[in-house]
């Protein structure tokens, strides 16, 4: 579970460097790549939490 938690908090802070650089630079490509980055953790968090759902309702 702590490899987990590392590996969302690398991926977030990576997002947040793409969108610094992208705010720097202005090229797009690095808004593109920080919204590719930030999609993974968002999809875990919500599997996650759709996981804890059933289970409080199982």
């Amino acid at each position: 579970m702590l490899i987990v938690r590392w590996l969302a908090m690398l991926l977030l802070l990576t997002a947040a460097v793409l969108f610094a650089f992208y705010a720097g630079t202005g090229q797009a490509r690095y808004k593109r790549l920080g919204f590719i980055v930030l999609k993974w953790p968002l999809i875990a968090g919500v599997c996650f939490f759709a996981v804890v759902l059933v289970g409080r309702l199982g």
